[in-house]
């Protein structure tokens, strides 16, 4: 849950993919994995207003017609050698200035580096910061349909590799109610149906997190009285049992997006 503190800072948590920027004898682009993903967004190479000696964290976007993150948007565009559609990154933090490791000193600080590392384009934006109304920040967050926010204590150091416990993800969570219409057989997995307008069922994703093991006992004490059918990856029920969740968003095709198991609805 979002709080008010005067030791921390929150940030909107854009809907993109991870990036670092490089620029030490040229400008390399790299995911959170360590990936060389240069050749896929030239215009951030080419039209990079990033000092050599710099190396900038964030995220990489594609907005929507409201100016809105569309992470579909960014997919395609990642996934395909055709796609053109404009990128923006938007760096949160600074790992190298002037040559120089900057992660041992605390986030207000290298914020201020931040600031002095680049001058802002149509491609290179920075993060906005939000100090002391957080909540009120998420309540906006939220009534825009925007994917969250980040809270980030002030005298944090920046964690190569690893999650840092300062930075905490308040998601704008979205719930709906699904059914239990089949399982996977290898890793686990509960199908989610919802109804269609037709009134017919139609698949809307896989369920991987949240149930405790309470919950998978129970659904193991019903599932062989509702399966009628499987196949080589998958068990199908009777969609009788039906589950509230919650996701990040509904995709443009009507799947719900890493959905969260919460309960059972009787």
């Amino acid at each position: 849950m979002p709080f008010n503190s005067a030791r921390h800072i929150a940030e909107l948590k854009f809907d993109g993919i991870r990036l670092i920027v490089s620029h030490t004898d040229e400008i390399k682009l790299y995911t959170r994995h360590n990936n060389d993903v240069t050749a896929k967004f030239p215009e951030l190479v080419l039209k990079s207003p990033v000092p050599p000696g710099t190396i900038l964290d964030g995220e990489v976007i594609v907005t929507d017609a409201d100016g809105k993150p569309d992470f579909e948007g960014m997919l395609a565009r990642f996934q395909s050698k055709s796609n053109k559609t404009p990128v923006t990154f938007v760096a949160f933090d600074i790992i190298k200035h002037r040559g120089i490791d900057v992660t041992s000193l605390p986030l207000m600080r290298r914020k201020d580096l931040l600031e002095q590392a680049f001058e802002e384009t149509d491609y290179y934006k920075r993060v906005q910061v939000v100090r002391g109304l957080t909540t009120e920040y998420f309540k906006i967050v939220k009534q825009h349909g925007l994917e969250g926010i980040v809270i980030k204590d002030k005298d944090s150091r920046y964690e190569i590799d690893r999650r840092s416990w300062a930075w905490q993800k308040v998601i704008n969570w979205t719930y709906a109610d699904v059914y239990i219409s089949g399982y996977r057989k290898k890793n686990f997995g509960w199908l989610a149906s919802v109804e269609a307008t037709d009134g017919n069922m139609r698949p809307a994703g896989i369920i991987e997190l949240g149930p405790t093991p309470t919950h998978k006992k129970a659904f193991n004490g019903v599932r062989k009285n509702l399966v009628f059918e499987e196949d080589k990856n998958f068990v199908y029920m009777q969609p009788l049992l039906k589950a509230r969740v919650k996701t990040r968003n509904w995709t443009k095709k009507g799947m719900l997006r890493s959905p969260v198991f919460v309960d059972f609805l009787l």
